[in-house]
């Protein structure tokens, strides 16, 4: 049976929202979507089941909704099923929609960002980051300047690292070419599946820190899978916490944009307060209470 989404309040909650687009639609939408693998099988089994939810376009702003959820729930089917790829998509039943229309293959629109720091081996920092511009027929010189300015963006020097390869590059370092290589595409959704779960604390924090600023330049929607608490209330417009498997969405929190870097917000009592609310609802469907 499907559980209603619930809207919660935070202790740092009632952040303006920024007004929806006139006459658009919803740029994300998921309407009672269930997805299974090895139907009519003995494998079969149910990733998620009827998950209902709406995110609307936004103006000159995109929302960052963040993800919650116990391990095998589903979090990772939801982003797939946005961008189109198998073997998540297509959903058994239900609607899966980009701007009112069913989501059909993947497309640049909807730029995905894994937590394996998925570079192309062979190439360089900045032709790993131009590699979407290439594909596109952008002519060289065009989307090396581009590449180039993308690779300044996110935190790494053109002149040391741009013709680099990814095995002389550290874990952050190549995380951030798989954002730049997604960013420059100028996606209006960017799908990040626990990109920072493999970094230590403190890349984390500056990771989490440059991503809140691109966010920001690009004004796309972001939806970005995390086990880390702490992470969803900071990056997070709203977070959604997914049941236990088959996951379904059961809370929904409304959370306050980030405004100061991720080391001082973390520090604060209403901070710390709605990390562990969130904390004992996960707590509990881990312990098959929920």
């Amino acid at each position: 049976m499907a559980v209603a989404a619930e809207t919660s309040a935070c202790s740092i909650t009632d952040a303006p929202k920024a007004p929806v687009k006139a006459g658009a639609p919803p740029i994300v939408e998921f309407k009672a979507v269930t997805k299974k693998f090895g139907i009519g099988t003995s494998r079969e089994v149910t990733a998620i089941k009827d998950v209902t939810f709406t995110v609307e376009d936004l103006e000159n702003v995109g929302e960052f909704v963040a993800i919650l959820g116990p391990s095998g729930c589903g979090k990772s089917t939801i982003l797939r099923l946005i961008a189109g790829l198998a073997p998540q998509f297509p959903a058994t039943s239900g609607d899966v929609l980009y701007h009112g229309q069913p989501v059909i293959a993947p497309g640049p629109d909807r730029g995905m960002v894994f937590q394996d720091y998925a570079c192309f081996d062979n190439r360089t920092v900045i032709d790993n980051v131009a590699f979407g511009l290439e594909c596109r027929g952008v002519p060289k010189r065009e989307r090396s300047e581009a590449a180039l300015d993308w690779v300044h963006k996110v935190g790494l020097d053109p002149a040391r690292d741009a013709y680099k390869y990814p095995h002389q590059l550290s874990g952050g370092m190549r995380q951030r070419v798989a954002i730049a290589r997604t960013l420059i595409l100028k996606p209006q959704v960017i799908l990040m599946d626990e990109p920072f779960g493999a970094l230590d604390p403190a890349t984390r924090h500056n990771m989490q820190d440059l991503l809140v600023e691109l966010w920001r330049e690009v004004q796309a929607t972001v939806f970005f899978v995390t086990h880390d608490v702490a992470e969803s209330v900071y990056l997070g417009d709203r977070v959604y916490i997914l049941s236990n498997a088959p996951g379904t969405i059961l809370h929904q929190f409304h959370v306050l944009a980030p405004d100061r870097p991720a080391r001082q917000m973390m520090r604060e009592k209403p901070f710390q307060d709605t990390v562990f609310r969130i904390r004992d609802i996960l707590d509990a469907l881990e312990e098959g209470k929920d």
